[in-house]
């Protein structure tokens, strides 16, 4: 009876023991954030380096720590932490901490390494596939970087990133009608960080050079795929709107026509979850307050006010549906162009 007890006791401190511990380690994790958040990252990387003594298979704290040393620009040691991550656990943002470091160093050698050997166990990872066009286009190579960012938005199609950097390139190339419509994808699924007001003014202006070049929709139409094809003629036959000036108040009737058309004629065949989003403002009414949003707004902030004091019903409306709902891409909605 005695032993048995005893055994019993043994097992119970080892229970409380290792519950203690857990409870440890948590509460340090939680500390080494706070010292992260705050930019204290020498008390951080203590604090997280106990943390991962007590929970060693815990792959949060040993990604916090590594991203915590790159944080304090102690490129070897967030190296060393990294690839034990990415050893260790099966875990794809252990990759792109990893690759913030080699890059940091200009090791782009070993971080092309890094990522082809993380989208062979993550092959839909469109985080990897984001940071491995940017590897090149930290290498002024944009034309390998793009085929990067147009398979991440294949294969992962909510990850913002990726529409910004192939927006912006395709912005560089004068590719003005893919420059559009990865941009709006992007402050739709992104509405309102820093990088909004920046995607804001290339897609308007984007948008007035595609409608004052004449012939260039007609280009897009004689060689375009077919989705673009499809875009571009049924935006070419409503060109004459805009015959007197290119203004938000233009592109509205403009993109009215677009999707009314669009879904008597294409939607079927090429479902898109951006016109699916623009019909629904539509039939709730609040499509001019979305365009005034992202065409004045970015033109003339003054102009947008005098908009919104006019119009304040639609524009709550519309401002509540924009921070109420998820802007949500189903994948098999990528056509390559």
């Amino acid at each position: 009876m005695m032993k048995r007890t005893l055994i019993a006791l043994v097992f119970a401190a080892t229970g409380f023991t290792a519950m203690a511990q857990e409870g440890d380690s948590k509460s340090l994790h939680a500390t080494g954030k706070e010292f992260m958040r705050k930019g204290d990252y020498d008390n951080a990387v203590m604090v997280l380096n106990r943390a991962a003594e007590q929970e060693p298979r815990n792959a949060d704290i040993r990604k916090d720590l590594a991203f915590t040393y790159y944080l304090k620009k102690d490129y070897a040691n967030a190296i060393a932490t990294g690839k034990k991550v990415v050893d260790a656990f099966d875990d794809e943002t252990g990759y792109q901490t990893l690759g913030l470091s080699y890059k940091a160093i200009a090791e782009y050698t070993e971080c092309e390494k890094l990522y082809k050997k993380g989208l062979k166990k993550f092959p839909k990872s469109g985080v990897l596939y984001n940071e491995f066009g940017e590897l090149y286009a930290m290498q002024h190579k944009l034309d390998q970087a793009i085929p990067y960012w147009e398979k991440g938005i294949e294969v992962d199609p909510n990850i913002s990133t990726n529409y910004y950097n192939a927006a912006r390139y395709y912005d560089e190339k004068d590719d003005l009608l893919w420059s559009v419509i990865y941009g709006e994808m992007f402050l739709n699924i992104e509405s309102l960080s820093p990088r909004t007001i920046i995607m804001k003014n290339i897609v308007k202006d984007n948008y007035k050079l595609l409608f004052m070049k004449p012939g260039l929709l007609n280009t897009y139409i004689a060689k375009g795929t077919p989705f673009t094809r499809a875009i571009a003629e049924t935006f070419n036959k409503y060109g004459d709107v805009t015959t007197e000036g290119v203004t938000a108040a233009s592109l509205t009737v403009l993109r009215t026509r677009f999707i009314t058309d669009w879904y008597k004629q294409y939607a079927t065949q090429f479902p898109y979850r951006l016109f699916d989003h623009q019909r629904q403002l539509l039939q709730e009414g609040t499509f001019d307050a979305y365009n005034q949003w992202l065409f004045t707004a970015p033109a003339s902030p003054d102009a947008y006010q005098t908009w919104v004091k006019a119009h304040e019903e639609e524009n709550n409306n519309f401002l509540k549906l924009q921070s109420n709902r998820v802007f949500k891409v189903p994948e098999g909605q990528y056509y390559p162009h």
